[in-house]
This record gives C-alpha cells, structure tokens and sequence, in this order.
C-alpha cells in the first residue's frame, strides 16, 4: 500500500474549510510503500482542526496517552511541528492558494517553542463533509515520508 493520491484542487478551499473538524485517520508512508508509525502519537491519534476564516487551530494527542509519555520529546520531520508528552497542540493564521490547492500555515502560538513563527505547507481537499489533508515531511530519523489525515466535519 501507498499514500493516496489527492484530486486536483476542485473548488474554492476558502469557503470549503471553515469548520470544526474531528481526525478520522493519520498515517505516513515511505515511498517504499511501508506504513511508518510516528513515536510520539501513535497509529492512531485523536485530533481536532478548526478554521475560521482567517485564523486556525489544531491539536493532536495519542491515543492511550499515559505517563510512561511525559517527558518525551521528539524532534519534528521537515515541514512539520514537534509534539510534547503525547500531544501537539498549535494555532496560527492561514493562507489559501486556490489554484494549487495548498494552505500554508503560520504558527503564532505551538506547544512546543522551537514551532512558533514558523510556516507549513498542506495540501488539502474537501468532499461534502470530510477533509483531506496531506503533506511531505520526514520521520525523526528524517528519512521522507507523505503523511495523510483524514478529518469529518463536526460543525
């Protein structure tokens, strides 16, 4: 198995992605076609993602979290941020380029220090009621990977 392809960008991500969004899946893949587990949050995180129209938030949290988690920090792959104890948690503003169908995300406040002022890449496309989220990075051992998160709209 791979990563899945995205669509090509189809209609107006502006008025798209403005919502509360639940995280269904999030899985990274090498481009040898191996799924890559990341050690801070798990197989299977939880996470919600809000956009307002000019301004966003997110947070991630693994599943399970316990304390044998506390204390444990791992540097972020390229093109993405750092998680703390099991969890990453940021807010920012966005910027949507339509054509491309990317939206960069500067990061005003992160849980982790290193993570604020800096600007992400994501590729993303709505369908009805579930947003596609993908982006290039790397694991901790920076070897590259396509991570993909599925979300539902909750409001």
């Amino acid at each position: 198995m791979s990563a899945p392809t995205l669509p090509d960008p189809s209609y107006n991500l502006a008025v798209a992605i403005p919502g509360t969004w639940w995280l269904q899946s999030r899985e990274d893949w090498a481009k040898d076609g191996q799924r890559r587990i990341d050690p801070t949050l798990g197989p299977d995180p939880i996470g919600m993602l809000t956009y307002g129209t000019t301004h966003f938030s997110a947070q991630f949290m693994k599943r399970n979290r316990t304390q044998n988690d506390a204390n444990q920090s791992i540097s972020s792959g390229q093109n993405n941020t750092s998680a703390v104890d099991g969890y990453d948690a940021y807010f920012g503003t966005y910027k949507v380029d339509e054509k491309m169908g990317k939206v960069a995300h500067t990061l005003i406040g992160a849980i982790t220090p290193a993570n604020i002022g800096m600007t992400v890449s994501r590729d993303l496309r709505v369908n009805e009621n579930h947003l596609t989220v993908q982006l290039e990075t790397t694991t901790p051992e920076g070897e590259p990977i396509i991570r993909t998160l599925i979300w539902t709209r909750i409001n």
